[in-house]
């Protein structure tokens, strides 16, 4: 015999049913909240249409608005002329207050509480007869008079290279015959016998003067002083010029010293 199953009645709730009430909750809360949304937004918009300078400063409390009046000139003040710079500092220049010039002996009579004292090596070229008048900053005196007096500006040119290798326009060996009329053989040098060579490099000047002497190579010092003095003795030597144009030039003097038998 057949036994029959009985089957529940649907209970009206399962997955359809459930998926549709979150699909119509989800849309009814979305509603909800951007219509709140909204109304928020229009109530401050409403707030700060009305009173713009409160919500201001409530958003921000520590930059409060303040109203400036601005008051138009008027033509006069328009034209009015701005007010003088401050003056400059001026600055006074005194120079040393020591006196230059040559200390002579002064009777104790002739003193005053105002007489300078002299200057010393440090600020004599700055210091006038009569002694500055004010502060010291490193400068002339005031009462120095430079209108009268000419100042010769000397260019100082540069002096030759010794080892640099010249040419010029005439001969400028020296004339050892003039050289050796000055040279004297040193007495110490003879008693003691000693012999040798002596070659001192020279630096002429433009007019021919000994401006510059170097021992070159020596055999004994004691025999050096006697070649540069005969060299500084003999003064002049040939001028050498280089296009026409007189030149500064190094040279070489040899000096052989030897006792006669």
């Amino acid at each position: 015999m057949a036994r029959a199953i009985a089957i529940p009645k649907p209970s009206g709730y399962g997955a359809r049913e459930l998926k549709e009430f979150i699909n119509k909750n989800t849309i009814r809360a979305f509603v909800i909240t951007f219509s709140g949304i909204l109304l928020l937004a229009l109530f401050f918009f409403i707030q700060f249409l009305f009173q713009p300078k409160d919500i201001a400063n409530k958003i921000y409390p520590l930059a409060r608005i303040e109203q400036i009046d601005i008051t138009p000139q008027t033509a006069e003040q328009n034209d009015a002329p701005p007010p003088p710079p401050p003056p400059a500092n001026v600055v006074v220049q005194g120079g040393p207050a020591a006196r230059a010039g040559t200390p002579v002996p002064v009777p104790d009579a002739e003193i005053t509480p105002d007489m300078q004292d002299f200057a010393d090596l440090d600020v004599m070229d700055r210091a006038s007869a009569e002694g500055g008048l004010g502060e010291d900053l490193g400068g002339f005196s005031d009462n120095i008079e430079f209108s009268d007096v000419d100042v010769d500006v000397q260019v100082r040119e540069e002096e030759p290279d010794p080892d640099a290798f010249q040419v010029f326009d005439n001969d400028v060996t020296p004339d050892m015959s003039v050289l050796y009329d000055y040279l004297e053989y040193p007495d110490v040098a003879k008693r003691a016998g000693i012999e040798g060579k002596v070659i001192i490099r020279v630096l002429i000047d433009k007019d021919g003067s000994v401006k510059k002497t170097q021992v070159l190579q020596s055999d004994n010092s004691i025999l050096e002083p006697a070649a540069i003095s005969a060299i500084n003795k003999a003064g002049r030597f040939t001028i050498a010029t280089q296009g026409g144009r007189p030149v500064a030039y190094w040279t070489t003097v040899p000096f052989r010293f030897k006792l006669q038998n």
